[in-house]
């Protein structure tokens, strides 16, 4: 018996989270029983059908788990840390119906060149290249919620974490929508390109707002004046980010090189280029992946020492949590 007319934004992402992956899971699995005690059961969907419904659930995992649900983390940490609200509250609302309208669509634009009709899949493109206005509409508002207080960047770094992880945020959905488009990912589909696209959200967007989230968390769940090494915060940044770049940068130029390897003919027609010689060519970038990978686990260990030497440190305080004001 909810008393509160108002509903804080960051809990409408929250809510769309967690009832569309849960529809999401529901529809997906759909299945018929076949035998009387429904001990053996065949899944409702088959053939083009099944791959439409399998990226309409695989799309939207991201788009509901990965996005909406760190939106509302964003939506949160973000004014929380910096100490100012949200820059346009009616902004974040456009943001929030705008997404969960259009994502739900876009999951078609990893069906180019299949069995699935031309109209299905440009239904798809048409739609994701619509949800980088909105994306990017989000991106702005956390961005400008810094606004009057930008010096914080220089002397926070969970702020930074928060900063540098909407400026990920900002390049996938700009990306994403742009490999959706048929010519563009007649190039990049099957290659590591989307490899570098996926993990630059991955760890650029979830991972650090993430880790901004837990430092922001763990000293008031234990009731500390603050996390117990701000200096290895900021090195743990400097690892994550340097070894974003070069994971997501390599699989760039790795998935391009495949793709253009793969389309490179002789005279006659025939192909130049064997997989062999794609997965020859790209050890190098592979090389720079893996030192990107252990970077990036190296910052995620130095977070849980700090994690760990905050909790057990003795000093403890009241703790008090609200809203961010709007």
């Amino acid at each position: 018996n909810r008393r509160e007319r108002h509903i804080y934004v960051a809990n409408w992402f929250f809510l769309a989270f967690i009832i569309t992956v849960a529809m999401l899971h529901v529809v997906n699995n759909l299945a018929l029983p076949v035998s009387i005690w429904g001990s053996k059961s065949v899944q409702v969907f088959a053939g083009v059908q099944d791959a439409m419904t399998q990226w309409w659930y695989g799309h939207n995992a991201v788009g509901f788990f990965l996005t909406a649900g760190f939106l509302g983390m964003m939506y949160y940490f973000v004014p929380k840390q910096a100490g100012r609200p949200v820059y346009s509250y009616k902004l974040s609302i456009i943001h929030f119906w705008a997404l969960i309208f259009l994502y739900i669509w876009a999951g078609p634009h990893h069906l180019h060149y299949t069995a699935l009709p031309d109209w299905a899949a440009t239904l798809g493109m048409v739609f994701s290249i619509i949800l980088w206005m909105p994306s990017w509409g989000g991106m702005i508002n956390g961005l400008m919620t810094l606004e009057g207080a930008w010096d914080k960047i220089r002397t926070d770094p969970i702020i930074r974490m928060f900063v540098a992880s909407l400026a990920f945020y900002g390049m996938s959905t700009f990306e994403g929508p742009m490999m959706s488009i048929r010519a563009v990912n007649s190039l990049s589909h099957y290659t590591d390109w989307t490899i570098g696209h996926v993990h630059s959200g991955a760890l650029g967007w979830n991972g650090l707002i993430t880790f901004g989230a837990l430092y922001f968390l763990t000293p008031r769940l234990w009731g500390r004046a603050q996390m117990h090494s701000l200096s290895a915060i900021n090195l743990h940044f400097w690892l994550a980010t340097v070894g974003i770049v070069l994971y997501a940068g390599s699989m760039w130029v790795s998935g391009i090189m495949e793709g253009l390897m793969w389309r490179e003919v002789d005279a006659n027609g025939f192909l130049v280029n064997s997989f062999a010689d794609t997965v020859e060519a790209k050890f190098l970038m592979y090389v720079v992946r893996g030192l990107g990978g252990v970077l990036y686990l190296a910052g995620g260990a130095v977070m849980v020492w700090n994690m760990w030497m905050t909790i057990r440190a003795p000093q403890a305080r009241p703790v008090t949590v609200a809203l961010p004001a709007e």
